[in-house]
């Protein structure tokens, strides 16, 4: 079964998700790519080292997509939502081991606007 993959657009129509993809040098890009891809193929089933769950109750809705180009590192947010879809939220570049509070805060925040505004919330 194939999934589909939503990009987190605002209230003002920006996709914060793009923007990061499209910051990132090509190379990283491609490999975003890819990964995005294999989510949609594989869905649930596509485990570590390509996706984790966030611990915790705060964020217990969201997984990350782990990204690895060279010695660049990178994570995107995104949550389970209905028939089969999942929404990227949040992309961030990791620079130490800990996930800065303040990226996953911006998730949860993208992710509470997209259900409050679906009227799923």
């Amino acid at each position: 079964m194939k999934w589909n993959i939503e990009l987190y657009q605002d209230a003002s129509g920006k996709t914060p998700v793009l923007k990061f993809i499209q910051s990132l040098p090509e190379k990283h890009q491609s490999k975003v790519y890819r990964e995005i891809d294999l989510l949609e193929s594989f869905g649930t089933n596509l485990s570590f080292p390509h996706t984790s769950k966030l611990e915790g109750d705060k964020y217990k809705k969201l997984w990350e997509l782990r990204i690895k180009s060279g010695s660049d590192i990178s994570r995107i947010f995104y949550f389970a939502y209905i028939d089969n879809t999942f929404v990227l939220l949040h992309g961030f570049v990791k620079k130490s081991n800990k996930t800065p509070s303040r990226d996953l805060d911006k998730a949860i925040s993208n992710m509470n606007d997209y259900l409050e505004r679906s009227g799923k919330l």
